[in-house]
């Protein structure tokens, strides 16, 4: 109760010298964060989506054709946000300028959004970047983003289970047909690793190439479950 009280206090005090204020607009910021609530309102959303893969959906259904005809390997994916402007340019300058005020946002967007949907897994898997990538950028956006909800939901966040053993190009920069080819065999499970149930991060999720992939290693390996959680998700 003390930790928790003091914890407060020093929110409160560090808000009072430092206040929040709006990322978008410039607005004085709302519940400590660097958003107000205008814009906090105006954050791309949807009601219904696909309860195996996250695609959005205009109409509530359990599936979305696609996984109907062929389903993902991993058995559930969740996403705080949709794909599209602010949510976009907040991604870019976090994952590709190293804005961190922008990642300490969409963190938090993460854990208020999901901490209440998903199960908690034996652990937590970023997805990986090459050890080049990871030089050239100097973090992992999906581990800084997934760690306060990790926090919250008192699970622990296993760095090394998955390995990028290749380098391939962005996934971004190719057409929807090229990205399951372009990843083919550029994971690797690490040699004894063993858990039940695990949760695969990243920032974003559009054909899901590099998830599958993950998540196709994962059960040849041996894990029974795995879900997906990402910040965003494109329609």
């Amino acid at each position: 109760m003390i930790a928790s009280w003091l914890g407060g206090l020093r929110g409160a005090l560090l808000e009072t010298a430092y206040p929040s204020t709006c990322l978008l607009c410039a607005a004085p910021g709302h519940a400590g964060l660097d958003l107000c609530a205008a814009c906090r309102a105006e954050l791309p959303v949807f009601d219904h989506a696909c309860t195996r893969c996250g695609l959005p959906l205009e109409y509530p259904a359990p599936f979305c054709g696609h996984c109907l005809r062929r389903p993902p390997p991993f058995d559930a994916a969740w996403s705080a946000l949709l794909y599209a402007p602010p949510v976009d340019d907040l991604i870019a300058d976090f994952k590709f300028r190293a804005r961190l005020p922008q990642g300490r946002l969409l963190a938090r967007l993460m854990a208020d959004a999901l901490a209440s949907r998903v199960h908690p897994p034996d652990c937590v898997i970023p997805v990986p970047l090459h050890p080049r990538r990871l030089r050239e950028r100097g973090f992992n956006q999906a581990l800084e983003l997934v760690r306060p909800l990790a926090r919250t939901l008192a699970c622990p966040i296993t760095h090394g289970a998955v390995a990028r053993i290749r380098a391939t190009p962005p996934q971004q920069s190719l057409a929807a047909t090229a990205r399951h080819g372009n990843l083919r065999g550029a994971f690797r499970v690490a040699p004894g690793f063993e858990a039940g149930h695990v949760a695969l991060v990243d920032d974003v999720m559009t054909t899901g190439s590099t998830l599958r992939e993950i998540a196709s290693a994962l059960k040849a390996h041996g894990v029974g479950r795995v879900d997906v959680w990402v910040l965003a998700r494109a329609a």
